[in-house]
């Protein structure tokens, strides 16, 4: 998938939303439902009711992108519904795009750097 890495914001919509919306409903849903900006930069996340397709929707700098995957087996995980945003790393992000748990991911541990070699 081409999609944002490194340090990026990410905000998971825990309800799921009507699938039929476009960017300008899903942005509308962001600003209003969410009291966020859709156009700051941050990835937001939408789950279908059957929790098998997802949306993102991304302010990239000269417009709004929209992008939309469906599972053909199995389902997305997600947080328990309930009102609300989830915040997820990029890596967690591309997790869940791909249909693992992203709960499973975790930051690197701190590496000490050796005072010799060997």
């Amino acid at each position: 998938m081409i999609g944002p890495s490194g340090a990026v914001r990410v905000m998971l919509a825990t309800r799921p939303v009507d699938f039929r919306k476009g960017m300008d409903g899903l942005a509308a849903l962001v600003r209003d439902a969410m009291g966020a900006d859709p156009f700051s930069g941050t990835v937001y996340v939408f789950r279908s009711k059957r929790a098998d397709r997802v949306k993102l929707l991304v302010w990239d700098g000269s417009g709004l992108v929209l992008a939309t995957k469906r599972l053909e087996a199995g389902q997305f995980c997600w947080p328990k519904i309930e009102d609300g945003v989830v915040r997820l790393s990029a890596a967690q992000l591309a997790a869940l795009v791909e249909g693992l748990d992203w709960k499973r991911v975790h930051a690197a541990r701190p590496v000490s750097t050796p005072a010799v070699a060997g």
